[in-house]
């Protein structure tokens, strides 16, 4: 596969995958593992218009990706991998086109797909999407954890967590192999390609450091894509303390 420049997206098939038989989206295949084996500013714009599809015993929830953000591993500080590897990051060193889930917030999954060669430890996580198959199976999953209505379908997929919630991602499917045609999680082709015109470029979301780095990309206009929020520390309160000791004091959470 010929590398192309990050500044070109959109020269892999991307697109909207067309439903077809009974719960399955269109049959195009997953994608070959050496989709994967680039930098992962190459990998992301390609993956927006392909699919992400679960089976589960519950049934198939497929998502087609519309905003995704690159990692680049050991040279970005914004990176799980910057530091080296951890248990928590090992699947990041491991082989292409293999799925990395971390849980953030003490409440929230999030998903990537592993990029670049063994030991690269780059990877893209997976933003918004659109559920263009198992919509019913999705809102439930999203009602579920809401604890109330169920949401709009535009919002079922609108955010790496909500994502995570529709397709029924979690922590056990870190290293799963994205690629594998036998596997229940798999990331499926697009029909059709998404023209560089329709895709844009800005600053990744929610982060701390490398913040001016230009590395999400989304579909542009499609009202899926998640709402950009720069990063703000998240402010802790204190808890008073209740034990012996000095009155007045207090101690972190």
């Amino acid at each position: 596969m010929t590398p192309r420049s990050p500044d070109a997206p959109g020269s892999h098939d991307s697109g909207r995958p067309t439903a077809h038989g009974a719960g399955r989206p269109a049959d195009t295949g997953v994608l070959p593992r050496d989709f994967f084996a680039r930098p992962s500013l190459e990998v992301a714009p390609d993956l927006l218009g392909c699919v992400i599809a679960h089976e589960t015993a519950e049934g198939l929830v497929a998502v087609m990706l519309t905003e995704v953000e690159a990692y680049a591993g050991e040279s970005d500080p914004a990176s799980h991998a910057y530091r080296g590897q951890t248990a928590r990051n090992a699947v990041m060193f491991g082989p292409p086109g293999h799925v990395y889930v971390y849980f953030t917030y003490g409440m929230h999954f999030c998903m990537n797909l592993v990029c670049q060669a063994e030991h690269g430890a780059s990877a893209v996580l997976l933003r918004a999407g659109r559920v263009i198959e198992g919509v019913p199976l999705a809102t439930a999953r999203r009602a579920k954890r809401l604890a109330r209505a169920a949401p709009r379908e535009v919002d079922l997929a609108r955010g790496p967590a909500r994502l995570c919630e529709a397709l029924a991602v979690d922590l056990s499917h870190d290293g799963a192999d994205a690629v594998d045609p036998a596997s229940p999680l798999r990331a499926l082709a697009a029909s059709a390609p998404v023209p560089a015109a329709d895709i844009t470029r800005g600053p990744r979301v929610g982060i701390s450091r490398a913040t001016d780095r230009p590395w999400r990309f989304w579909i542009t206009g499609d009202p899926t894509v998640s709402p950009y929020r720069a990063y703000a520390a998240r402010r802790v309160r204190a808890k008073p303390v209740t034990g012996p000791g000095r009155e007045g004091g207090t101690i972190p959470p």
